[in-house]
């Protein structure tokens, strides 16, 4: 059973999160779970429905990017027979299934427009009309929806209905990137080596400290479950032996090179170092909000020396 317990990870991003998460979760409060693909989105549904008063009611699952328009209505809301060419018989619809339960409305970005005032009637006052019915039902189902897209942008460019979104945006939770949390790749990849050692029947690997390196740098476009899918490979390939740099694929040799390489030209004129070096840890802490951990990883130092260099320039560094 997923709960939050079966997180893994450390980082004060996700402590953050999964405190919030465990509030939300002891109401029946629409949630939105808003992300980049593979940061956890759906193990994070299922966390909040399991510590809920609903845990032990169902859980149905909808994407809605998997589906055309033209069958989402039906699966969300059921039809009637002879609706439609092909219904031979009348289908309840996912929010009658749930009836009791929770309702996760995955990339719910991609819902169309025609579909979203008639979940927006339902979240409103819990009324469904099934395709081809004149009489509306009602039932109880907890919504929580997610998104990969910025949602005031599509509503800015119409694809999406500004009611809907604040109907839905009731409690958002900000689900970090992988490269925001770095500090839980190892403990990721030590859960996903004995996961695949128990299920393909290989010895764990390991990774060097280069290799290591390479992972807590990398972007991870694919967040969490681009990791999962390398541990998984790796864990095949190269089962109990040391992962080198060399042993990872192209794109992380690819984008090491990229950061090691330099893209600085020093002017003939030559520069000030103190002051181009004060000016960086000024840009660094402004992009960061003066988060100087995160500060820290985009100048490529550890916070000491962050800090240190702050006080040389005359920063200001008690808190």
């Amino acid at each position: 059973m997923n709960n939050f317990e079966a997180i893994i990870g450390q980082s004060p991003a996700l402590d953050s999160l999964i405190r919030s998460a465990k509030i939300v979760a002891a109401t029946d409060v629409t949630v939105l779970l808003k992300g980049d693909t593979g940061t956890g989105k759906e193990v994070f549904a299922h966390a909040i429905k399991n510590a809920s008063s609903r845990a032990k009611k169902e859980f149905l699952t909808l994407n809605c990017a998997a589906l055309p328009e033209s069958l989402i209505e039906s699966e969300l809301f059921g039809h009637k027979k002879g609706s439609f060419t092909g219904a031979t018989h009348s289908t309840q619809g996912l929010l009658q299934a749930a009836h009791g339960g929770t309702l996760f409305l995955d990339e719910i970005n991609s819902l169309p427009l025609s579909i979203q005032a008639k979940l927006l009637r339902f979240l409103d006052v819990g009324e469904c009309l099934s395709v081809g019915d004149v009489r509306p039902y009602k039932v109880d189902v907890r919504v929580i929806a997610a998104t990969n897209a910025n949602l005031m942008t599509l509503i800015e460019t119409g694809a999406f209905r500004s009611d809907l979104y604040f109907r839905l945006n009731v409690v958002p939770l900000e689900l970090p990137r992988l490269s925001d949390r770095s500090e839980d790749i190892e403990l990721l990849i030590a859960h996903f080596f004995a996961l695949f050692e128990k299920n393909h029947g290989t010895q764990s690997p390991k990774f060097s400290e280069a290799s290591l390196k390479i992972l807590k740098n990398y972007k991870w476009a694919g967040n969490i479950r681009e990791l999962r899918n390398l541990c998984e490979r790796l864990s095949i390939l190269f089962s109990n032996q040391v992962i080198e740099p060399e042993h990872l694929p192209l794109e992380f040799q690819n984008e090491t090179n990229r950061a090691e390489s330099p893209n600085f030209v020093l002017p003939s004129t030559g520069i000030k170092l103190d002051t181009l070096e004060a000016n960086l840890i000024h840009q660094a802490l402004d992009r960061t909000q003066g988060n100087r951990s995160k500060s820290a990883k985009l100048l490529g130092i550890t916070r000491d020396t962050l800090l240190y260099r702050m006080q040389k320039h005359g920063f200001f560094t008690s808190q």
